[in-house]
């Protein structure tokens, strides 16, 4: 069976063995695009969730602040700004009085072409379009301290603009979730004082901080504490098919029409297994979410809950950047054993920046074993990010059949993360 991997911006075509232990390709259900996503969001704009119109909330303010994702989120910005910028200008905001802040949470900036690439040639010219940066805490202002003890740094340039408007993308998040809404502001625009202790073991090693969950999630209900305490006046969210179409559009109160748009998403990703498999073929869904190993361990996660204990999966992913920021890299090389690096995290103060990602691939080399394919890092590099190397999938399969037997099943995720696999209830694991 030939199948294409979502990988890199090309794909990758693959060849499973035709058995009938096959299960899949596991894909999100069938949902029509939006036949004229334009019109929508007019519509949207003009009668939104549970919020008077944007026209409205944008009369007799003196300013405005945008937060959208960057550039590891395709979130349609081309589709979304315009209409947006248009609806504020005509409110009466001067365009020298709107601010595009890039939510970068701590990834890097997102600057010239790449900027260009994020929010379209127009835009970038026209209007004020700046990075936030995570790390400086004097760009942030702090709003308070949550009960469970989370400091709350957040961008000042958010902070004190006099109209606040997020945009997302709502599909599911490895640990808050579900991605959009209250997460474009933490950790979007949360400072490093905030994101270390919301991202700390204390919450990560919640179970209930997974992908698909909401109820109980403490990662979820942190920075939804959060973003209100911030504020938000305004929100409008997407989400996206296989072939990143427009499915859905929503726009109004940052938790009501988020909340609806998650409804709507729940229904078109979940997708069920009878029982765990032996092995899982799958990908981080291609550019721009494959780019960096610390960005692949997503489609690791996404993978997992249809995994065997000591199963194996194998990952598809570009790398074309590389392992990740410096703070990632000194994380894996700083602990060769992630049993270890665990038990450090919970029992000793260490903290480096990104130290989370290798917490949730901890999570999942607990349970099974991991192959990559890639053409971005060499072998050596792979085996010190705690993963095997393989030549191709093909040739990861054949080992895997070697050591699980010809009657192994096999499950295959060519769109990774943005598919919720789980197993049926009532089968154990």
């Amino acid at each position: 069976m030939r199948v294409r991997l979502d990988y890199g911006k090309t794909g990758l075509d693959v060849e499973i063995p035709e058995t009938n232990r096959v299960v899949g390709p596991l894909s999100i259900r069938e949902a029509a695009p939006l036949a004229d996503p334009k019109a929508a969001l007019e519509a949207a704009l003009a009668k939104p969730i549970g919020t008077p119109p944007l026209a409205e909330l944008a009369k007799g303010k003196k300013d405005a602040c945008i937060v959208i994702c960057d550039i590891t989120r395709p979130v349609p910005n081309q589709l979304l700004l315009p209409p947006i910028l248009r609806t504020l200008e005509q409110a009466g905001i001067p365009r020298d009085k709107i601010t595009i802040l890039i939510a970068t949470g701590l990834h890097r900036p997102n600057e010239g072409d790449e900027l260009v690439e994020l929010v379209g040639a127009e835009v970038a010219k026209n209007y004020r379009c700046v990075n936030h940066h995570g790390k400086v805490r004097e760009e942030h202002d702090f709003i308070g301290t949550t009960p469970r003890g989370v400091p709350a740094w957040i961008d000042s340039r958010y902070v004190r603009a006099d109209l606040k408007i997020t945009t997302g993308l709502i599909e599911p998040h490895l640990m808050a979730g579900y991605s959009g809404g209250r997460k474009l502001i933490c950790p979007g625009i949360a400072g490093l004082d905030t994101v270390k202790v919301w991202h700390g073991p204390k919450f990560l090693e919640d179970p209930r901080a997974d992908c698909g969950i909401l109820e109980g999630n403490p990662v979820h209900e942190e920075n939804t504490l959060i973003a209100k305490m911030a504020g938000c006046d305004f929100i409008v969210n997407v989400a996206i098919d296989g072939k990143r179409q427009v499915t859905w559009l929503g726009a109004g109160d940052m938790m009501d029409a988020w909340m609806e748009g998650v409804k709507f998403v729940e229904q078109v990703v979940r997708v069920g297994v009878r029982e765990p498999l032996d092995i899982v073929v799958t990908s981080c869904a291609g550019y721009p979410l494959d780019t960096t190993w610390y960005q692949a361990v997503k489609g690791l996660t996404g993978a997992l809950p249809i995994v065997k204990r000591g199963g194996t999966i194998i990952l598809a992913a570009s790398l074309t950047e590389g392992v990740g920021s410096p703070e990632f890299q000194e994380v894996l090389r700083d602990n060769p054993s992630l049993d270890k690096f665990i038990e450090r995290i919970q029992t000793t103060d260490y903290f480096v920046m990104d130290q989370w990602q290798v917490e949730e691939l901890a999570k999942v080399r607990r349970r099974c074993k991991v192959k990559v394919v890639t053409q971005g890092l060499s072998a050596d590099v792979l085996r010190k990010c705690h993963v095997e190397p393989a030549e191709s999938v093909e040739k990861a399969i054949a080992e895997c059949l070697e050591e699980y037997g010809a009657n192994a099943r096999i499950g295959v995720i060519p769109k990774g993360p943005y598919v919720l696999p789980y197993v049926e209830a009532g089968v154990g694991t």
